[in-house]
């Protein structure tokens, strides 16, 4: 790891060195998670009796808007993807609005042995139907855990055999698996994440950060990318400023995230997946979740991104 991390930071270096900071014509691909559409956690007002995770208006709703607003993918959660077999599939919906699936997130439970077996199973189960649907990547979310009482040491080892489980069996399918560390998780602090990307068998298991929980997680995100650089095979793009809306999260530009300096990094990778829009749903949620997406899309187009016409 050390070879690698010497080796990232060479090559970044270097690559930042010819770009800069600076908003050139940029040539990778932007893709947007379906999250930001989600009312997850309740809103106010009369709700519809059906889970919103299970309720097909929600993801038409995100594969519509994301397709028009031009970006190159979309993420759905394991569940929803799940869910809407029941509906005729997700692929019905991608034909119609013209939009390729990229990944899928998917919860596993790392830390309990226990439940290895049967967490190992149902990403798999997700993972054919991403595969069904000429997806690419499983991002792999952790469990949560009570963050006051839990011990990191106690529990890596058991993180490790059930990430290189997962992840031998993900690849052996033909997709890419990626660890994405995630706050109130069993891997949420800059120390966790470096721990376990830095033990983890990455000819099974590569990284797909969420920079805007590494941000809030009190970790450096451009750091972060700087020193795994070659293991980056996808990535949420999220900003975080603190504060009640949208979990302290915000749309692009408007937070402490260096974006520029993360589109820099990633400009020129082939990557297995996309560098995916992301911004969290539970309410408040002030700005509808179209308006969020085109915030951030006018700010990228403002770095020299391009987007689909």
């Amino acid at each position: 790891m050390i070879n690698r991390r010497v080796f990232s930071k060479t090559c970044v270096a270097a690559m930042l060195g010819y770009r800069g900071f600076a908003a050139d014509k940029f040539t990778l691909h932007i893709g947007h998670t379906g999250l930001t559409w989600i009312p997850l956690g309740g809103a106010p007002g009369p709700r519809p009796p059906i889970n919103p995770m299970a309720d097909p208006q929600y993801v038409e709703a995100a594969v519509r808007d994301i397709a028009g607003l031009g970006f190159y993918g979309i993420e759905l959660f394991g569940n929803q993807i799940e869910a809407m077999e029941a509906k005729g599939g997700l692929g019905l919906l991608l034909e119609k609005y013209n939009l390729p699936l990229i990944s899928a997130y998917c919860n596993a439970n790392l830390s309990d042995p226990a439940q290895r077996k049967d967490s190992i199973a149902k990403t798999l189960e997700w993972a054919k139907l991403v595969q069904k649907y000429k997806g690419r990547v499983i991002v792999v979310g952790p469990n949560g855990v009570r963050r006051s009482t839990y011990d990191f040491k106690a529990h890596k080892d058991d993180i490790l055999t059930t990430l290189n489980e997962l992840g031998k069996a993900v690849t052996d399918m033909g997709l890419t698996p990626v660890l994405h560390q995630h706050t109130g998780t069993c891997v949420e602090t800059r120390d966790e994440t470096y721990a376990v990307m830095e033990a983890v068998d990455t000819r099974a298991m590569n990284f797909g950060p969420d920079i805007g929980q590494l941000q809030k997680g009190r970790s450096d995100p451009v750091q972060a990318v700087k020193d795994f650089l070659p293991l980056v095979q996808h990535m949420h793009l999220k900003d975080y400023i603190g504060g009640e809306p949208y979990l302290g999260y915000c749309p692009l530009r408007q937070g402490k995230v260096n974006v520029p300096a993360i589109l820099s990094m990633m400009e020129g990778r082939t990557t297995a997946g996309l560098v995916m829009v992301e911004l969290d749903s539970p309410p408040p949620q002030p700005v509808p979740a179209i308006e969020t997406a085109r915030i951030a899309k006018a700010y990228l187009v403002k770095q020299g991104v391009k987007f689909r016409s």
